[in-house]
């Protein structure tokens, strides 16, 4: 199965603490001209956006801003729509979900809604009571507004791998998947990140990532009752540079992380594969979050660049369509 891939073009993140803001400004033009180099020659490749929702609260810019600026030469785009109403009150939450459909639909290739709902932390929607209601009925509104629109693009969600048995995320949410929510659910997206916060050993790392995958797809998808022919796309993976975290390693370990997921696609039905992010938020700043751009904060190429750029005119699809 050929992949589809993408790419996080915002210099704007979140971290344990909440948003990092790029210590260089979005430059449109620099930014275009990365992407064009990653797409080669093939038909397209998926530019990630999220644009949350909270009534309640001061809302969380979108970013990149104006993403479909940079949805040239067949670049569609991958909108996430995070669930942050900390009251967990989904007023107002479905007509923003419609509202995105009918703004966005003509450029986009998938409709995430919510953004890990299973990882609870402060700027993740894991966090946010209520926030399985908001994603099942969020899915089913999503697929009824681009159906009624004509729209063919594929709605889903994502999460995060699941470490502790006694997490309860996948079974609660089987209660919920009713056939509504399952005859509207495209893909289940996974974001995840070996080596960056549990440490592996370089000779361990395919074997790590395959172990994550398989139970992704056998174990965690198994107890939601969602079925095999559901794709699984990784919709967030990324390796920080920085101190004692060399810009070679992230090349290697991309290298190895992609074709991982790709010798596993035909196996686990895994369609698609997006990397965050395109840009350094702060190359010079302590921590992690603030490292894991293929290109540093001035624009400049890591050797991770290359290595992606690489990777896509090899394992990507010619004739795919990008959903």
């Amino acid at each position: 199965m050929a992949l589809t891939f993408g790419i996080y073009p915002g210099g704007l993140l979140g971290d344990d603490r909440g948003i990092v803001h790029p210590v260089r400004p979005d430059l449109p033009d620099r930014i275009t001209d990365a992407l064009d180099r990653l797409q080669g020659a093939g038909p397209t490749l998926s530019v990630r956006a999220y644009q949350p929702f909270a009534a309640t609260a001061p809302q969380e810019p979108p970013t990149p801003a104006a993403p479909w600026q940079y949805l040239e030469r067949g670049r569609t785009l991958d909108l996430v729509l995070p669930f942050r109403e900390q009251s967990g009150r989904l007023d107002g939450w479905l007509d923003f979900v419609r509202e995105a459909v009918r703004r966005h639909g003509p450029h986009l290739a998938s409709l995430q809604i919510c953004e890990e709902p299973n990882a609870d932390l402060p700027v993740l929607d894991g966090s946010s009571p209520n926030v399985l209601n908001a994603l099942v009925q969020g899915v089913v509104a999503a697929k009824e507004e681009a159906r009624a629109l004509g729209h063919a693009f594929a709605v889903g969600f994502n999460a995060v791998p699941t470490f502790n048995p006694a997490d309860t995320f996948w079974s609660d949410l089987a209660v919920r998947a009713d056939a509504r929510f399952l005859a509207s659910l495209d893909y289940v997206g996974l974001d995840f990140f070996p080596d960056v916060f549990r440490p592996v050993a370089a000779h361990q790392l395919a074997a790590a990532v395959t172990g994550i995958l398989t139970a992704f797809r056998r174990t965690d998808l198994a107890k939601a009752a969602i079925p095999d022919t559901v794709p699984i796309r990784i919709c967030e993976n990324g390796w920080p540079t920085g101190p004692d975290r060399s810009e070679r390693r992230q090349a290697e370990v991309l290298e190895t992380v992609v074709r991982t997921v790709a010798a596993l696609a035909d196996d686990l039905t895994i369609d698609g594969y997006t990397f965050f992010a395109l840009r350094d938020a702060d190359s010079t700043a302590d921590g992690l979050f603030s490292h894991f751009g293929l290109l540093r904060d001035d624009y400049t190429h890591k050797p991770a660049f290359e290595t992606y750029r690489r990777l896509i005119g090899e394992l990507g699809s010619s004739s795919a369509a990008a959903a």
